[in-house]
């Protein structure tokens, strides 16, 4: 059953509702990485805001469809009630993300981090992640020397340019320079 609440002040968009999948309640997610990886599999209480209304679901049931999710959402059981969802964005609390392998971050966690170079110059401050076929890209916001707000600044979030990542300091070394 989907029950009206505030979403979680932590929660982090992780895909949107795309349809009705069958006749029997079930709904198609696009989420925003590969749905082989999706955190929605694993997760079975989502956030769904859209058209004025923000409510919690509870999953009964996420598999990968394509490159898709189809769920079914505990008391929705027909077309009729899975498509009013059509559009909703999806969230899931961070707190209840799986603790990530030593060697791995979750992007959510990047954003907010101020990015330097090795010359103490501040790039910006990561305001998204842009997942682009070749590599994903941080997206940083910057201001002029002035003051006043800058053009986007992107960097590719590979090995090669991003030194070090401190989450604690939320910092990020990147061997880059302001005027790429």
């Amino acid at each position: 059953m989907a029950d009206r609440l505030e979403i979680p002040a932590d929660a982090v968009l992780v895909g949107r509702v795309v349809g009705a999948w069958g006749v029997r309640g079930w709904v198609r997610v696009a989420p925003f990485n590969d749905a082989r990886d999706s955190l929605l599999l694993a997760l079975a209480e989502w956030w769904l805001r859209g058209k004025g209304d923000a409510r919690v679901v509870r999953v009964e049931e996420a598999r990968v469809h394509g490159r898709e999710l189809v769920a079914k959402f505990d008391g929705i059981d027909d077309r009729t009630a899975a498509e009013a969802f059509d559009g909703f964005e999806v969230l899931l609390s961070r707190a209840r993300f799986p603790a990530p392998a030593a060697d791995e971050i979750y992007w959510a966690d990047l954003i907010g981090c101020t990015v330097r170079n090795p010359s103490g110059e501040v790039l910006g401050v990561v305001t998204g992640i842009d997942d682009h076929v070749a590599h994903p890209v941080l997206r940083l916001s910057d201001v002029d020397e002035h003051g006043a707000p800058a053009p986007d600044r992107l960097i590719p979030l590979i090995p090669e340019v991003i030194v070090r990542v401190d989450l604690a300091e939320r910092f990020v070394l990147a061997d880059w320079r302001r005027d790429y």
